[in-house]
């Protein structure tokens, strides 16, 4: 088990293409670590060189107290499970789970129990004399998982392993590489784009994009106080709705008002919702008045009634809950849950995810309401700054109008 570190990392490939930018990165012994992003965000290229598969541009790379930039991959006691498996199709589950501890030189008696060991770990045992082709996806991946374990490594490296497993099976092995590590407990890193397996697995999660890290951290942190609009979109489903609009000031209060954007440009046509600012979120606005801003809600702070707002305890406590009139476009049943494509009359689509009943229809017209005190405002940009990291800070009720 070791610390990895990252310090000002980059890569350049030929054509001056830029895939990582000065990453720095410090993963602790023993922390399960996820990198996610969208396809090209430089993930997987900073897997391969911390695994020595890549070669550094720039910055330096350590697995435990060793500078490792250009020791070679077998040397650097990492263990790497590919997207593929990259099982060898000619060997056994227990020749491929064996090969690399042979490599080593390993006795016989030893390299039997450590794969007998982890076959049992993983419920594998069974299979030790089957053949690649003879075993489901879901059984390969364990097979490529047991073969990275035998070797004891200082760190496992993940590059998207269960991108090829079907949905139901992906959330089966999901839990199963948790409870490895919480056995394990040795240091991870994990590649994926997809954001419910980064939520779910991770101690930390690396959000990327255009090879920068974009924010770092819990992921119910990274999901509650995302500093930039990008983070704010990429992680939740469905993701964060956006609604562009201004913060008007009057008699000491602060009112967000709903406009619309052509071209990049900000208006504020008749007929869209506006609510007022509880105290403290004005506080935090009150240098934003006159200015274009981007309101965010989660599709989970929207509701079909009124509510008992956690922070208050108070049903409908004045403008911690905002009233908005909207139209149904489509109803998305998921079991107990449901999602309400909805539209408010300047905005073509907001997204709310909620209890599931009966009584709904497209067309339909009806008022929701939105928890303001879990809103965030964005400066108006792909990646804009998050203008209030902690809006649930938010504790008392506003004035009721």
């Amino acid at each position: 088990m070791a610390r990895v570190q990252l310090e000002s990392v980059s890569k350049t490939f030929p054509g001056n293409v830029r895939a990582v930018d000065g990453v720095s990165l410090d993963i602790a012994d023993r922390e399960f670590v996820v990198l996610v992003g969208p396809s090209g965000c430089g993930k997987t290229t900073i897997l391969r060189m911390v695994a020595g598969l890549e070669e550094i541009t720039s910055g330096v790379v350590r697995i435990g107290d060793r500078v490792v930039n250009d020791v070679p991959p077998k040397d650097r006691d990492i263990a790497m499970v590919f997207q593929n498996y990259a099982l060898y199709p000619h060997m056994s589950v227990f020749q491929n789970m064996a090969f690399g501890l042979k490599l080593r030189g390993m006795a016989r008696g030893q390299i039997e129990q450590r794969v007998t060991d982890t076959a049992k770990l993983l419920e594998i045992n069974h299979l030790l004399d089957r053949k690649p082709k003879a075993l489901s996806g879901g059984q390969r991946q364990r097979v490529a998982v047991g073969r990275a374990i035998v070797r004891e490594p200082a760190a496992f490296l993940f590059d998207e392993p269960l991108s090829n497993l079907d949905a139901r099976l992906r959330v089966a092995t999901r839990a199963e590489l948790k409870r490895l590590h919480q056995r394990l407990r040795t240091t991870t890193i994990h590649v994926t784009h997809d954001q419910e397996e980064a939520m779910t697995l991770a101690d930390r999660v690396v959000v990327m994009k255009d090879g920068r890290v974009q924010q770092s951290g819990t992921p119910l942190d990274t999901y509650n106080y995302p500093v930039n609009r990008f983070v704010a979109g990429f992680l939740g489903t469905p993701p964060m709705n956006f609604i562009d609009g201004i913060i008007k000031g009057a008699n000491g209060r602060l009112t967000f008002m709903e406009g619309k954007t052509s071209g990049g440009q900000l208006t504020l046509p008749a007929g869209g919702f506006t609510f007022e600012l509880p105290p403290v979120l004005a506080g935090k606005m009150a240098n934003r008045i006159d200015k274009h801003v981007v309101l965010g809600i989660r599709p989970e702070h929207i509701h079909l009634r009124p509510f008992v707002a956690e922070t208050s305890g108070m049903v409908d406590a004045g403008v911690l809950v905002a009233r908005i009139g909207v139209t149904v476009n489509v109803i998305e049943p998921l079991g107990g849950d449901m999602d309400l494509y909805l539209s408010t009359t300047l905005q073509e689509t907001v997204v709310g995810r909620m209890k599931a009943e009966g009584g709904l229809a497209a067309g339909s017209a009806l008022t929701v309401f939105v928890e303001v005190s879990k809103a965030h405002f964005f400066e108006p940009a792909e990646s804009g700054m998050n203008l209030v990291e902690k809006a649930s800070e938010i504790t008392e009720p506003a004035h009721a109008r």
